[in-house]
């Protein structure tokens, strides 16, 4: 056997270095750098197939390389479906990361069980009858899902080959090494080889492989960066652990797009679809209160309702506090100037509480004008009339600026009973004969007359 060859490898980052240092160049952390053996047998882990004719692949010309559409494989969940684009793409590598408990092992197992499609589960985190336990509170039983405890690159191969499966789920990539490389499981090396391994295995089989990441303190997936450049797609669930909702989002996905969302509700029988999300983002109230205002957002192509909520309150303390959940502290700062330089209201010497319901965290400059109205509602004491919702950005000047997807925003809104939005003037509109009023403003003091009158 060659001499065993060693490295130094950035736990951090991955970043390689010929001898150990005190401080990584490319990521500036501190005590991160660790000896690592990559010295490889001369064997791979798993053989490609030789091909018919014995030829090695040519080039084709991007017109002779057939277009017909890869047929998708349905997961028979519709929030899955949707974030990844339609299902499934056979051959493709998905990583889905997240917090310690947030419901990644729930997903995917509940996922396997209710797929059409033979599914080996391999989990190097819980034995078979931890995972029979937590499937019997999912689903009765299923004929298409096997259960595999390995940590084994090769014993996982050998037992693919016995099986067929159509589809792998490995629970997780950080407990994976293989015996080509002698560090240990969830070193830099080991990760890398592992999902080096798993990738040729999908490509060479077409049979796509899912892959569960644990996640470091900072919310990055562990790991060097490469693995996820190597997979073809990356998931992030998220959400409290201290609330029932998760959401779904796509960090990367060459096969479909990465503005879509998924949400799901966190139950004993395991994670329900929420197929109709503004229901979990507004509360429901018998009487109104002050402080409260209804945003339309997009997340994607899907418009959401969610509900602001807003207390101002006179400062006891000689500084105002700002104070955000869900929302950009440093914009709501702007707005709280705006209403102060160019609409006339003393907020300066108030304290501004700002929360945006149901967990989430909202970036579309859309949810300006409810913060607006919830801000004005709190600081009046009089409640926004039931039924009103907004949708529409505030300039530095104190106009309203119109939004994209207006169309989508007041459908949705209109769907769920809403009765008036207030939106920019300046948008165009292309709806014809709603059913909702639909209030043009230019100026935040427009809304204020209209509100508060």
């Amino acid at each position: 056997m060659s001499k065993v060859k060693t490295s130094f490898f950035c736990q951090n980052c991955g970043t390689q270095y010929a001898k150990w240092q005190g401080q990584c160049n490319a990521c500036k952390e501190w005590n991160t750098i660790a000896e690592e053996i990559i010295q490889k047998q001369e064997k791979v882990a798993w053989k490609s197939e030789p091909t018919s004719n014995g030829k090695a692949p040519r080039p084709l010309k991007i017109n002779e390389i057939d277009s017909a559409l890869e047929i998708r494989m349905n997961t028979t969940d519709g929030e899955l479906n949707r974030v990844l684009g339609g299902g499934i793409v056979p051959g493709s590598l998905t990583l889905l990361g997240g917090e310690p408990g947030i419901g990644k092992s729930t997903l995917l197992l509940q996922i396997s069980l209710k797929l059409p499609y033979k599914t080996l589960y391999v989990s190097g985190e819980e034995s078979q009858k931890q995972i029979k336990m937590r499937a019997e509170r999912i689903t009765p039983n299923s004929d298409n899902c096997y259960i595999l405890t390995e940590t084994k690159t090769q014993n996982i191969f050998k037992q693919i080959e016995a099986i067929q499966p159509e589809i792998v789920i490995i629970d997780s990539i950080q407990t994976l090494h293989t015996d080509y490389i002698e560090s240990t499981a969830g070193s830099i090396s080991q990760i890398r080889e592992t999902t080096a391994e798993l990738i040729k295995f999908a490509k060479e089989t077409n049979i796509p492989v899912i892959l569960i990441g644990h996640i470091t303190k900072d919310g990055n997936i562990a790991g060097p960066k490469i693995l996820e450049h190597m997979v073809d797609t990356v998931l992030q669930f998220e959400g409290d652990r201290n609330h029932v909702y998760r959401i779904l989002r796509s960090l990367k996905n060459r096969f479909g797009s990465t503005a879509e969302l998924g949400i799901y509700e966190m139950l004993g029988s395991g994670l329900r679809e929420v197929s109709n999300p503004s229901e979990i983002l507004i509360s429901h109230k018998d009487e109104e209160m002050s402080g409260t205002a209804i945003a339309t957002t997009m997340e994607g192509m899907r418009p959401l309702m969610i509900e602001i909520q807003s207390l101002v309150s006179t400062a006891v303390y000689g500084t105002p506090q700002r104070s955000t959940t869900g929302y950009n502290a440093k914009r709501l700062n702007m707005i709280l100037a705006v209403l102060e330089k160019r609409a006339g209201f003393r907020l300066g010497a108030k304290d501004v509480f700002l929360n945006v319901t149901g967990g989430i965290s909202v970036d579309d400059p859309a949810i300006d004008l409810a913060v607006v109205a919830a801000i004005l509602s709190s600081n009046e004491d009089i409640p926004v009339t039931k039924g009103f919702c907004f949708a529409g950005e505030v300039g530095l000047s104190g106009e309203i600026r119109p939004v994209n997807r207006v169309d989508q925003r007041i459908q949705e809104a209109e769907k769920l009973g809403f009765t008036t939005i207030f939106v920019s003037k300046y948008n165009k509109i292309a709806l014809k004969n709603t059913g909702i009023k639909i209030e043009l403003v230019a100026k935040i003091e427009d809304v204020a007359g209209i509100l508060f009158g």
